[in-house]
């Protein structure tokens, strides 16, 4: 058997360390991961805002609004992280 030695980078089984506090940039990948999230979001609001007004049993509408207005709020979250990032960006 050839004698191998393994430099830190093939070492099997070990862990990176975990970020303690995420960077303080948007990549241009992490950008478009969170449109895509606001469009998801987004859609899913307007199709439960939808079908919400074509149910005829009332239970089952007022679910469908709650969950629209799921898709709203995290929507609005979104929305409020990004805004807050170019607030902070523009005071630096």
């Amino acid at each position: 058997m050839q004698n191998q030695q393994m430099n830190p980078q093939q070492t099997p089984n070990q862990q990176q360390p975990g970020m303690q506090q995420p960077p303080h940039v948007i990549t241009t990948k992490d950008l478009s991961y969170i449109n895509d999230m606001m469009a998801w979001n987004l859609l899913a609001m307007k199709k439960a805002h939808f079908f919400a007004g074509q149910c005829q049993d009332q239970e089952v509408k007022m679910e469908i609004e709650k969950c629209g207005q799921m898709h709203q709020r995290h929507y609005e979250m979104l929305l409020a992280h990004l805004q807050e990032k170019q607030q902070n960006n523009q005071i630096m």
